[in-house]
């Protein structure tokens, strides 16, 4: 089920945006880009109103060799299992909504399932009906996805308290505009209202802009919207941007986090909140906030971050709009099928590698430094358990040569210094003298750090796993990454996304890993890399020995 492009065609860009829509862009080096469908994909197309005609023949008319016969045999079946149910309001009780199917054998057969089963109040397998709670809405379909069927989600949205929300182009005209794939991202959600709309999900690399497009999103729905959020930098983050690019004032926009828990018309809050509890026998403590605001529209910032209990809590306010952001759908645990099935299909999606031609994100380049381990720590890693071996590997003290030499190299850039390990970090510290920031760092002291960083002030800055993600340092431009999350392809393009960001003199950006040679550590860092070479990223290789010589 693979489709490769040329991308020296003269059609290439009127093929690539035929594919996108049904098609996951899978490799994008500089000649032959690759590309996958898979069910999701297909959902996802079926979802924005295409059929299976409709990407044959897009196929049959363009595929230089034509379209293997088994090909279309798997398009027009997985097609065909997304049109089977639908999930509407019951005019009969407003409380229950009705699940139809087109093929009542197929719904008879499912309902052997115990658990998609036991989720109705009354079936009636002969004309392919099943009635459920509002409540479960979400745990349905959920379990139908699962069981290889997407449900069309026609039962509607609560339309939320209103809530005026104008962008500051529309307020004062020249001081912010949307660039034109933010326009169309948010257009695609919307669908100017239409109840084809309203649920989706957005994906752009980390500095094109994806909060704007949730601002963008917000004034386009007009209604009370809860934001979740990675943590509470993010949180902050928001709440400028918020403050910065809409009508929004202060007493509109509540913070709902350890410190402070208010509720207003737009209300900010993080992930860990909603997901803590004081043991694992209790109930989340924050869940009712999901119903205690009248939300017309819930965003989820960083949405492949998305932690399963709050999967579940979804299934509780499928009723709301919703938008996801991120930069990519890749989930370790496998799970995007949940995100097409409880947030949306995928609305937007942008290729990097074009943003960048475009001048809307920064130019990189990718290094990974190759550093061998001595002769003692060689006989200790050869002597370690698996998990001892990539810990070791990751912590090469010899790693701090080669990091001594960069920060020399790039002296007078703005530069990121990332790991993973705490202990690798503080050791790191008292050798080159930077500031540390780690999650146990209160977040005044981090913001003031983050805010030295921007002003200039504060030139290199170290920082743990907490700086992967939803930190707004526009001016970096040099990331060094010492040691990472095993093989994490979702981490690698977080890291990078810390110097995506457009610099202000037009320069580029440079994105070095620190790797032991021959050890885990390269093997895992090659798994990490895969995400950013199908997005058109390539990693030159650079021995350690020959850094160094720089030095000498």
């Amino acid at each position: 089920m693979t489709i490769v492009l040329e991308t020296a065609h003269p059609s290439f860009v009127q093929m690539r945006d035929g594919l996108l829509p049904f098609a996951e862009l899978v490799k994008s080096p500089e000649y032959l880009h690759t590309y996958r469908i898979c069910p999701v994909s297909i959902w996802n197309a079926s979802a924005v109103g295409l059929n299976a005609d409709i990407v044959l023949d897009f196929l049959a008319k363009h595929a230089r060799y034509g379209v293997p016969q088994n090909f279309a045999v798997e398009v027009r079946a997985w097609f065909g299992r997304s049109e089977i149910f639908r999930l509407v309001a019951w005019s009969e009780d407003e409380n229950l909504l009705c699940l139809e199917a087109t093929d009542a054998k197929v719904f008879a057969e499912l309902l052997h399932d115990p658990e998609l089963a036991g989720h109705f109040v009354r079936v009636d397998p002969a004309v392919g009906k099943g009635w459920v709670t509002r409540a479960r809405r979400g745990l349905v379909k959920q379990r139908l996805i699962k069981l290889g069927y997407p449900v069309d989600d026609h039962a509607g949205y609560v339309q939320g308290s209103a809530l005026e929300i104008c962008l500051k182009a529309q307020i004062a005209a020249g001081s912010f505009g949307l660039r034109p794939y933010q326009e169309q991202a948010v257009a695609n959600f919307h669908q100017e209202g239409r109840l084809g709309g309203g649920s989706g999900v957005v994906v752009l690399p980390c500095g094109a802009g994806k909060t704007v497009v949730g601002l963008a999103t917000m004034a386009a729905v007009g209604a009370h919207t809860l934001v979740l959020t990675p943590n509470t930098v993010a949180l902050r983050q928001w709440k400028r941007e918020l403050l910065d690019k809409t009508n929004l004032t202060e007493d509109q926009i509540g913070e709902y986090s350890g410190a402070l828990k208010e509720i207003r018309p737009v209300t900010l809050t993080t992930y860990q909140i909603l997901t803590y509890r004081k043991s694992k026998e209790e109930n989340f403590l924050h869940f009712d906030l999901f119903s205690r605001g009248d939300w017309g529209l819930i965003i989820y910032d960083e949405v492949h971050l998305l932690p399963a209990p709050v999967f579940r809590a979804t299934a509780d306010i499928q009723a709301r709009r919703r938008l996801g952001l991120t930069a990519t759908l890749v989930r370790e645990d496998g799970k995007e099928d949940e995100v097409f099935c409880m947030i949306g299909p995928k609305r937007y999606d942008a290729p990097w590698k074009d943003l960048e031609r475009q001048g809307y994100i920064a130019s990189v380049e990718c290094v990974e430094v190759r550093v061998p381990l001595d002769a003692a720590l060689t006989m200790e890693y050869l002597g370690a358990s698996k998990r001892s071996r990539f810990r070791l590997a990751s912590e090469n003290p010899a790693k701090t040569d080669a990091l001594q030499v960069l920060l020399q190299r790039h002296q007078g850039s703005r530069i990121l210094i990332i790991g993973q390990y705490i202990k690798q970090l503080h050791e790191l510290q008292k050798e080159i003298d930077v500031p540390l920031i780690t999650g146990s760092m209160p977040n005044v002291e981090r913001e003031q750090l983050y805010q030295a960083f921007r002003d200039g002030t504060e030139m290199v800055l170290l920082v743990s796993k907490v700086g992967n993600f939803a930190i707004d340092l526009p001016d970096a431009s040099v990331a060094i990454q010492i040691s990472g999350t095993y093989g994490s392809r979702q981490e690698e393009a977080q890291r990078l996304g810390r110097i995506l960001r457009p610099k202000s003199d037009g320069s580029s950006a440079t994105f070095y890993t620190l790797v032991s040679e021959a050890t885990l550590d390269q093997d895992y860092a090659e798994k990490r890399q895969r995400f950013l070479t199908e997005q058109g990223y390539s990693y030159h290789i650079l021995p350690a020995a020959s850094l160094l010589a720089e030095h000498v």
